[in-house]
């Protein structure tokens, strides 16, 4: 009763009821929270981990704050007991001021002392009559409240609570022994202090000035009663994190499920795929999860696409390989046996010339062949630059036709632009220039012009090669990308070519992250197309 009476007065809930206040805003808590797969891993980790952390710091901070609501309180208490009783002995006799320190000493179970205007004691209530109350003895009590006053301790030190002075009785009772006396003979007015008793619990004294002639009162309560209220609010506040961390173990094992068991899945997949026992193993890609599993499943399951069909395309690659180093092979074989059988100088210069173009082409294969497959890997790590295409442009078809390597045919070059700013590779990008343009001589007839255009459509670079000959038709505009294309100009001589200038071009201009594409000329005129993009450079 005196405990809910003083949480009453002071506003602050009793500990069994906040406790239950706690618990049940926890469960609803957790009975709203779903462990939905769009929330990330990280969330969960967090949500689990700091839960029963947060649910012990904040109920340490808010058990200090509940402590320092009653010790309020309680000044305010014994300060008004101490004025009433001051006022009550004021104007009564020795006799009847004795009388009502011993009742009062009894029925409020405190310690009263009156001291009079020399600061002398001359009446104390427990030397009156039977002490109202004694301070346990630490050292007889057993060992849980040991540990109580040691979990009193270091919540202090984790909330930084202020040090309070131990209850000592001074070795001469005089009023100037208790500083809250001197300071209320000073003042004339009640003071309070509270001290720490050698058990652990607070004492709270408070002096008054008794009467006009100097005389002062000093109240002594052991409140034992606050000490209990903040250890029970602390039990279930224990009972309340032990509670927590029992959830928060299921909920650690039930996401550890959730986290292990799709990885196992991932792993048993990798697994085979690395193997290869199972052209057709499927790597889940779990659509249903959108954190950071779902994620790693969908990236595996795009890398194992990614990987075999660029090993299809090494497998496809290796054979067109042998396939067209097989032609010029069996030619230059069938060249060299028949040379030791022929007596006629013609034939045998027929022979040798064919022997000969058979190991030109050979070595053309190889070297394209050689680029082809290390094209990726270079572009890969190479740095690239800031460079002007246009002016690379015009510099490649000033070369070519110093060098006669148009065989008479016209190009024509225009732009709009005075520069056309990109990143890359130089050297590469001028390999894709020189295929375009081989390609469109090798098509156009020896008087026909082949017109070069670069100009800026959107955010892109567009570079147009367009030549004089048949044209691409529509169903082979993509086929002509294709490594080892054989479709070549019927005047063109067998073997000139490999078959690997536009599909190495193309591979490149992906590389710099634009496109290469065939189409009909934008005139109308015969011919094909070929349209370079790449993403221009802001300046």
């Amino acid at each position: 009763m005196a405990e809910d009476t003083v949480n009453a007065a002071s506003g602050v809930e009793p500990a069994s009821r906040s406790a239950a206040r706690l618990n049940q805003h926890l469960n609803s808590q957790i009975d709203r929270l779903k462990w939905s797969n769009r929330l990330s891993l990280t969330s969960r980790i967090l949500a689990v981990n700091i839960l029963p952390l947060a649910l012990l710091g904040g109920g340490i901070f808010y058990l200090d704050g509940y402590r320092k609501q009653l010790l309020d309180e309680r000044y305010k208490l014994a300060r008004i007991e101490a004025q009433i009783t001051a006022e009550a002995l004021a104007g009564a006799s020795k006799a009847r001021q004795e009388a009502l320190l011993i009742q009062i000493g009894k029925e409020q179970r405190m310690r009263l002392r009156m001291f009079d205007a020399e600061g002398r004691l001359w009446a104390d209530s427990f030397a009156l009559d039977a002490p109202a109350f004694q301070f346990d003895d630490p050292v007889a009590e057993p060992w849980p409240d040991d540990f109580a006053r040691m979990l009193d301790r270091a919540v202090d030190t984790i909330v930084g609570a202020d040090p309070i002075p131990d209850y000592v009785e001074p070795a001469e009772a005089r009023a100037d022994s208790w500083p809250e006396l001197a300071r209320a003979r000073e003042q004339g007015l009640s003071q309070i202090q509270l001290r720490d008793a050698p058990d652990g619990t607070p004492v709270i004294n408070a002096a008054a000035p008794v009467g006009l002639k100097g005389s002062t009162l000093l109240t002594t309560r052991n409140a034992v009663d606050i000490t209990d209220s903040v250890r029970s609010a602390r039990s279930t506040l224990v009972s309340a994190v032990f509670l927590a961390l029992l959830v928060s173990i299921a909920l650690s094992l039930f996401m550890a499920r959730t986290i292990v068991r799709p990885l196992q899945q991932l792993a048993r997949a990798a697994i085979r795929v690395r193997l290869g026992r199972d052209r057709q193993v499927e790597v889940p890609r779990l659509p249903q999860r959108h954190d950071e599993i779902g994620l790693l499943a969908r990236a595996i399951s795009d890398m194992t696409d990614a990987l075999r069909q660029r090993i299809d395309a090494v497998d496809h690659f290796a054979a067109d390989v042998a396939h067209e180093i097989k032609n010029p092979l069996a030619s230059l074989r069938s060249a060299i046996e028949s040379l030791s059988r022929v007596e006629d100088p013609e034939l045998r210069r027929q022979l040798t010339e064919i022997a000969s173009h058979d190991v030109r082409r050979i070595d053309r294969l190889v070297t394209e062949i050689s680029d082809a497959s290390r094209i990726d890997a270079e572009l890969s790590r190479a740095v690239f630059e800031e460079m002007d295409l246009v002016g690379l442009t015009s510099a490649i078809i000033s070369s070519r036709d110093s060098r006669g390597e148009n065989e008479g045919r016209e190009i024509t070059y225009s732009s709009p632009m005075s520069g056309a700013w990109v990143r890359g590779v130089p050297a590469r990008l001028e390999r894709v220039i020189e295929n375009l343009l081989d390609n469109a001589v090798s098509f156009s007839p020896p008087d026909g012009v082949i017109s070069v255009n670069i100009s800026h459509e959107d955010d892109m670079v567009c570079m147009k090669v367009c030549d004089s000959g048949p044209g691409i038709p529509e169903d082979s505009r993509e086929k002509v990308f294709q490594r080892f294309h054989s479709l070549r100009p019927d005047a063109e001589a067998f073997g000139d070519h490999s078959g690997l200038g536009l599909a190495i071009a193309r591979t490149i201009a992906e590389a710099h992250d634009g496109s290469l594409v065939a189409q009909e000329r934008d005139d109308g005129r015969t011919g094909a197309c070929l349209v370079l993009k790449l993403p221009e450079l802001e300046r």
